[in-house]
This record gives C-alpha cells, sequence and structure tokens, in this order.
C-alpha cells in the first residue's frame, strides 16, 4: 500500500479502500494538518487527522461539516452506475452522539498543564523580559515558589526564558524586583483545544475564536495572526 492509498474500517462495509488525495489549495499541508471535530451544538471537541474523521463519514457519524475542504478520498466503483465513490472531507467536522468535552459537562474542569500549551498561551514570550524564544530556551516558573506554597497550577505559572527563571530563583517576582507583562490565565476547554494545535488553519481559529469568553487575552493575538 503505497502513502496515498488508505484502508479503513468501516462498521458493516467491511474493509473500504480509498485513494487519497490533498484538494489542491492546501496540498502543501499534505497528511499531517488536523481536523477539527466539533459536537451537532457546534462546541469543539478534539483533533483528529483524516483517517479517523475518514472513519467517522462511513460511520454516518458526521452530522455536518465547515470550513475549506482539505482532503478528497476516492472510493470504490459502483457497478450499477459506474461511478466512484467520493468523500470530502473539510477542516471542521461535527459529529453526532456522545459529546466526551469535559469543558460542558464540568464546571469545575480544568484542562491539564504542560509547557507545550503554556509556552503557545504565553505566545514564546518571556513574562519577565517580554522577549521571544525558541522552546527550547523557555522554561516553567512558578509565580510563588514551591518553598513559599505555591502551586503547579496555570495561575501560578508563567513562560520565562532560563536566564529570568535562574534570575528570579526561589522569590516571588516582587521579592526578585521583576515584574511580570501579563496576567497568567487558565485556559477555557475551547481555548485549549486551540493551544493543542499543531497547525491551526484560519478558519480553524476563526471557529474556535468563537467559542472564546469575551475577556480571553487569546483575541487579539489571534486576530493578529488572521489580520
Amino acid at each position: 500500500m503505497n502513502r496515498n492509498e488508505v484502508r479503513l474500517k468501516g462498521a458493516s462495509n467491511g474493509a473500504i479502500d480509498y485513494d487519497l488525495k490533498a484538494v489542491s489549495n492546501l496540498e502543501s499541508h499534505g497528511l499531517n494538518q488536523p481536523i477539527l471535530r466539533a459536537d451537532v451544538a457546534g462546541m469543539p471537541l478534539e483533533w483528529v487527522d483524516y483517517k479517523e474523521a475518514a472513519r467517522l463519514y462511513t460511520m454516518g457519524q458526521v452530522a455536518y461539516s465547515c470550513g475549506s475542504p482539505l482532503y478528497r478520498l476516492h472510493g470504490c466503483t459502483n457497478a450499477m452506475s459506474g461511478q466512484r465513490t467520493v468523500l470530502q472531507i473539510n477542516s471542521i467536522i461535527a459529529t453526532i452522539g456522545h459529546t466526551a468535552n469535559p469543558g460542558n459537562t464540568r464546571h469545575d474542569y480544568i484542562p491539564p498543564l504542560n509547557n507545550q500549551t503554556l509556552f503557545r498561551r504565553d505566545g514564546y514570550i518571556c513574562l519577565y523580559c517580554a522577549h521571544r524564544f525558541p522552546t527550547s530556551e523557555l522554561s516553567r516558573d512558578h509565580i510563588r515558589p514551591f518553598s513559599q506554597g505555591g502551586l503547579d497550577r496555570w495561575n501560578n505559572v508563567a513562560t520565562a526564558c532560563r536566564r529570568c527563571n535562574n534570575a528570579k530563583a526561589s522569590r516571588t517576582p516582587e521579592q526578585a524586583k521583576m515584574q511580570l507583562i501579563a496576567v497568567p490565565f487558565t485556559p477555557t476547554y475551547a481555548e485549549y483545544i486551540f493551544l493543542k494545535g499543531r497547525r491551526v488553519l484560519a478558519d480553524q481559529m476563526q471557529y474556535l475564536l468563537a467559542h472564546f469568553p469575551r475577556s480571553s487575552p487569546l483575541h487579539e493575538r489571534i486576530r493578529g495572526w488572521l489580520n
């Protein structure tokens, strides 16, 4: 099987063979462009790859799709009509069934904290010296250190370059005479989905933006990217 052919298991159709073609205007993204999955009410759920999206289509779980076309899957030829099955996958799909969105079902839900999403939350900028750095030169700083009762939570962590983190050491910003340039915040589930995205397209950004709180600091940043 070559890289342009996909073999998927359908619920009742057995093995389904597809020849995969990326739609020309997004061909540069290849097979790695994630698709945003939402529930039938439009709430963002997760990122899926084209194989999972195709599976959802063949299982009849896609209620509707929107955004730009990403992939076109060519299936088998119908013996009676002589026409070949074509499945188009867009950048955003809404699915029926259980939402699996803890942001909707739990009011106290807090997204898991990790460096990748933390650095994206802060735009890869050190919140002390205000300079942008590559991931390898960034670290997670605890604003109130563990030694002073601080916790490993979104509201108590900031992206810091290694130099600033070492200079601050086990002190609060006030004690170290260092000032934060932004207030740390806990992302909502929709914001967290955005922060997890490896490569977010403009239409996916706009879709997610509509589900952010009005007070979200990410509004200005995303609008800047879109403009």
